[in-house]
């Protein structure tokens, strides 16, 4: 049989993803495991969708007071069964080999905890895909994230994130329930002295943001949350970190060059060119689609930009309160 999972799921006004999450699970290779839904305070509620599932999944569905999605998985890791505990954000489609790609890979090199890759469904718009490339790309500091090379140690993020029952036992559970709580949560578990890995196979298709105000919202939020990070663990605030409040330096820089030094406006300018089309030509090609490429642009400026003026936001709070 293997080990028995429990797929820990937070839902916050999103019905409308849910069916489509576990029509997914629905179709696993490696059926050994729960499903566990925590209901965070929703107003649109999933409860009749989750039900439709119940005679093809074990499920589990609870309905708590609004929280937030760090809290609400902490629920379901006291609800969950099983000895190793898997979360998932609402926004994902789970291939069908996801649940025997682990299995597989903790028999053959056991970690108390994991993160796998995310990717582009072929069902999602060309705005989607362009989103997950940027976020996953080697022209931005998407490419740190998933992949076997890293900065330090290897962080697992809740939107594909696993972690056995003697971890949870020993760490804990989420102390912040947002603005970095997956990050906060890893560095937890690596300093009980628990290994972690990345494990590439068990990849997940995540839907994220579909409008660029709302990648930009994101990714805002996710700037603020690395100096949330800072206030926990100094020593977790890298150079890699910086690079996008490096980039809006540069890019205010460049915008100013142009009243006082004309001449590293148009360099500036020529540089910015290059590294536009080279991410056209990448992600065209790795998408096979001109328009996915042309997509990309914005959003590979909105993926450094947002961060990065999350970050100086955030920072400025710090300093003040400091």
């Amino acid at each position: 049989m293997g080990r028995f999972f429990s797929a820990i799921i937070p839902l916050y006004n999103r019905p409308d993803e849910i069916a489509e999450l576990l029509e997914s699970l629905t179709k696993q290779s490696y059926t050994n495991f729960e499903v566990v839904i925590i209901e965070d305070g929703s107003k649109l509620d999933a409860k009749k969708i989750v039900d439709q599932f119940s005679n093809r999944l074990k499920i589990q569905y609870h309905f708590k007071e609004n929280g937030g999605q760090g809290f609400a998985r902490n629920v379901g890791f006291e609800l969950a069964k099983g000895e190793y505990f898997v979360i998932f954000d609402s926004d994902a489609i789970i291939p069908s080999h996801y649940f025997q790609a682990v299995e597989d890979s903790l028999n053959t090199s056991y970690v108390d905890a994991f993160g796998g890759p995310d990717a582009a469904h072929e069902s999602f718009t060309p705005l989607q895909k362009a989103i997950s490339y940027s976020m996953t790309s080697l022209f931005t500091t998407g490419g740190i994230r998933g992949r076997e090379k890293h900065v330090g140690q290897f962080h697992p993020r809740s939107f594909n994130m696993g972690l056995s029952r003697e971890v949870y036992e020993k760490v804990g559970g989420f102390v912040i329930t947002r603005m970095g709580e997956d990050i906060e949560f890893s560095i937890r578990i690596l300093n009980r002295g628990f290994e972690t890995a990345l494990i590439p196979d068990a990849f997940i298709y995540h839907k994220r943001r579909t409008s660029l105000g709302q990648f930009y919202k994101q990714l805002h939020f996710f700037g603020r949350a690395r100096i949330n990070i800072w206030r926990f663990y100094a020593s977790e605030l890298k150079p890699v970190h910086m690079l996008p409040a490096f980039f809006v330096v540069c890019i205010w820089s460049w915008i100013l060059s142009y009243f006082v030094f004309k001449t590293l406006f148009i360099l500036g300018a020529v540089l910015l060119l290059v590294y536009y089309i080279a991410i056209l030509l990448d992600s065209s090609i790795q998408n096979k689609s001109l328009k996915i490429g042309l997509l990309s642009i914005p959003t590979s400026f909105i993926q450094l930009y947002a961060y990065g003026i999350g970050f100086f936001t955030e920072l400025k709070t710090k300093i003040l309160k400091d």
